[in-house]
């Protein structure tokens, strides 16, 4: 009760705020066209800081691209919606939403569907908690919408991974309700993107309807080198990169540093790893030394990407596509990985050097990657061939064929 006065009050403040301000709402600002997608996600989409908001930033570039009308809504509380982001979906030509005045009064989320609703063909819902709120809503305001469920990753089996990583019960308990959840969006939904390929297989264990589930996975266009491309001996420090905000990250960080960089630093204690990412946690943080060094979020990484000799990511735990792995590839930076982070992608007869699963084998796997310059231009020349099912190209054939 006190909570819902609370929101209340705080939705009467920002309406008079925007009143006082004449931040009003206009239709002349909804313009539609003959195919039009509202996509909802969490936040609006922070395409630099995590690979989910880089993969729906480049979906969007696709959709204007085949002149599909773009409406994008984030499932935040009115009075904190506010986004440095939104200005640049707005300069792309999508129709964000923003709470505005209209006809005396506050324009909500769910107002706001209701405007573009009969103009509304797909609504495209990302992760299981925007899905159940907004998919039933959407349905009533217009039947013919369809309905799609990103799932992002398979939620369920990243909390389970964590649960064999923790054994914590309460990891368990939620594993298996997001598996309930999951499953039951599956069911309402019109259309199924699931991440990858293992995804989608993990999910028909569950939920048997193939014709009804879709792989759209990360973008990551094939890049060829460049004249500017450093080479092996000008290159130097491992790179991680990673958002905080997800604990898959948190866990790979604290591994690599307490149970992985020992057994390097033994042999090599000159080596240096560099830890980029957004909202690094204290825990993170207090990691930060000489040769480990937590930077935070950086605006633009190609400068790690360009001048690492190594790209390193034990995650042990997680789910669909690393958008890390992706990113590494695109500079054509040797990594070395975990199975889970792996997942999805095709190393070829590089797998055996790229991939292990203990804090020994990882070690010596980044040891011989970092020094060993023939096979690290090998793995470098071959990132190319391992990209190529995530081109622009490929996942635009597939939107496409689903949006039509």
């Amino acid at each position: 009760m006190y909570k819902a006065l609370k929101l209340r009050y705080r939705n009467w403040k920002l309406k008079n705020k925007l009143v006082k301000e004449n931040v009003l709402f206009s239709e002349d600002d909804l313009v539609f066209k003959p195919v039009n997608v509202l996509l909802i996600d969490e936040i609006i989409p922070e395409f630099n800081k995590d690979s989910g908001s880089r993969r729906l930033s480049e979906i969007i570039k696709l959709l204007l691209k085949n002149d599909i009308g773009v409406f994008l809504l984030a499932d935040k509380k009115l009075y904190r919606y506010h986004s440095e982001y939104i200005k640049f979906y707005k300069d792309l030509g999508v129709i964000v939403y923003e709470p505005k005045i209209v006809n005396g009064k506050l324009l909500t989320k769910e107002g706001f569907i209701k405007l573009i609703s009969p103009n509304l063909n797909y609504a495209w819902l990302h992760r299981p908690k925007v899905f159940k709120r907004f998919s039933n809503f959407i349905k009533s305001t217009n039947t013919k919408t369809q309905i799609i469920y990103d799932m992002c990753d398979f939620h369920y089996v990243r909390l389970l991974r964590e649960y064999e990583q923790n054994n914590n019960e309460k990891t368990k308990i939620e594993a298996e309700r997001n598996l309930v959840s999951e499953i039951e969006s599956c069911k309402i939904a019109d259309i199924i993107f699931a991440i990858s390929d293992e995804d989608k297989a993990k999910v028909l264990e569950h939920y048997d309807d193939q014709n009804k589930i879709k792989v759209i996975s990360n973008i990551h266009q094939p890049n060829e080198k460049l004249s500017s491309f450093k080479e092996f001996e000008k290159r130097s420090n491992i790179l991680f990169i990673g958002n905080f905000r997800h604990k898959p990250n948190i866990d790979s960080v604290i591994y690599l540093r307490e149970e992985i960089m020992p057994i390097i630093w033994k042999s090599h204690p000159d080596l240096v790893v560099d830890i980029v990412g957004s909202y690094p946690t204290d825990e993170v943080k207090a990691l930060h030394s000489v040769n480990f060094k937590i930077l935070g979020f950086v605006d633009d990484v190609s400068d790690y990407f360009e001048s690492s000799r190594l790209f390193f990511a034990p995650l042990r735990y997680g789910a669909g596509i690393k958008g890390k792995i992706g990113q590494s590839l695109e500079f054509n930076l040797p990594l070395v990985t975990t199975d889970v982070g792996a997942e999805g992608f095709n190393f070829g007869t590089y797998s055996e050097a790229m991939v292990a699963n203990n804090a020994e084998d990882l070690a010596e796997k980044v040891i011989t990657m970092y020094f060993d310059e023939d096979l690290w231009n090998s793995v470098s020349d071959y990132s190319k061939t391992i990209l190529e099912p995530f081109s622009l190209k490929s996942i635009e054939t597939t939107i496409l064929e689903t949006i039509n």
